[in-house]
């Protein structure tokens, strides 16, 4: 009998917990909405037509369907590892220069096979690579925290700057095109060492598989494994730690390798998949931007490839609005902030309210 309530108390909080947030979903999406739909009309363009060109545009075709998930695969896997950070607590603002460090860390391996000789063996240890450089630069930022007392908002930000600078440089000098120094990036990789893709949409399907397995990794990791286990008890409680006896510094270096080899093989995937070559906006923000999907999809591993694909398709879509409406494409990076407000608004009138409730029932 006392087995039969603790499962039916479990099934009600897991109902309420899921209403809530669909409750919350809702709300946002209509301040969103709302908000949005003011902007355009203060810009003197119709909502209805800006709506449906950045749709069209990223849902029209095959070919710009295979655009949004060339987005959606690298801002996945940034989410994918920003979810072990957040679980114990930390705030890995440094996941851009992960990104860019995975992407120089794979260039540097591919270099030594530009004859095109043994192509899938420099493919895998450049992906080896990348994930290693990531994980290394968010180690970093880890020791930096566990160590030296550094906030990993510091850190990260600090790190950031120093990837930008080191990927201009390498473009600039040692890497630098024969002849030439450009913002171009560094001479392009033989086809060998593009990672193979479907010619129709431009899709690499190796690309999608890692992402994929990214997701069903992080799902296995955090809910069902003693490493996800302690991340949670440690960000939940870090007071508490030493009553479990764990080692909450090896814990964060631990969730910061996790977060930062992904990164990293993002930044394998924009070298291999999308540009073929090093170029100084290499991580296309995404870095950034996997930490607004990962807020927005409340840290829910399932949730966060959904919100991370409606980025994608506003990434893609909102390049059709300066040609069709003479609208500024960075409408799409309004919608995107205008996403984060409202949902830092409900969580904030969320917590308002329970404190409200449990003041009245007092």
């Amino acid at each position: 009998m006392q087995e039969s309530n603790g499962i039916n108390t479990s099934v009600s909080r897991r109902d309420n917990a899921i209403a809530r947030f669909s409750r919350d979903l809702v709300i946002t999406v209509l301040v969103v909405v709302s908000f949005t739909t003011l902007i355009i009309v203060l810009a003197g363009a119709p909502p209805l037509a800006a709506y449906y060109h950045i749709f069209k545009g990223s849902l029209g075709s095959w070919v710009k369907l295979g655009h949004v998930i060339r987005v959606w695969i690298p801002l996945t896997l940034c989410t994918c590892g920003l979810l072990y950070t957040f679980r114990i607590g930390l705030w890995n603002i440094g996941v851009e220069g992960q990104v860019i460090m995975g992407a120089v860390f794979t260039t540097y391996v591919l270099r030594f096979g530009m004859d095109g000789r043994m192509a899938n063996f420099f493919l895998i240890a450049a992906f080896t690579a990348g994930v290693a450089g990531g994980a290394l630069w968010a180690l970093i930022a880890g020791y930096l925290k566990t160590k030296g007392g550094v906030n990993e908002i510091f850190a990260g930000l600090g790190l950031n700057f120093v990837a930008q600078g080191i990927i201009l440089w390498l473009i600039f000098g040692p890497w630098k095109r024969a002849g030439i120094a450009s913002m171009s990036g560094t001479e392009l990789l033989p086809r060998e060492l593009w990672l193979s893709y479907v010619s129709t949409i431009r899709l690499s399907p190796l690309g999608l598989s890692l992402a994929l397995c990214a997701i069903i990794v992080t799902a296995i990791m955090l809910r069902y494994t003693k490493i996800g286990l302690c991340l949670k008890a440690l960000g939940s409680n870090p007071n508490a730690a030493h009553i479990f006896d764990l080692n909450t510094r090896l814990y964060m270096l631990l969730a910061m390798v996790f977060a930062g080899g992904f990164a990293g093989l993002a930044g394998s995937m924009q070298v291999t998949g999308v540009y073929h070559r090093l170029i100084p906006a290499i991580s296309s923000n995404y870095g950034y931007l996997a930490l607004l999907v990962a807020m927005l999809s409340n840290y829910n591993v399932w949730i966060g490839p959904v919100v991370a694909f409606f980025f994608a398709c506003l990434n893609v879509g909102s390049i059709q609005l300066p040609m069709m409406l003479q609208m500024d494409s960075s409408l799409s990076g309004v919608i995107q902030g205008a996403l984060v407000l409202a949902a830092l608004a409900v969580h904030a009138w969320r917590i308002r309210a329970r404190r409200i409730a449990e003041e009245t029932w007092y």
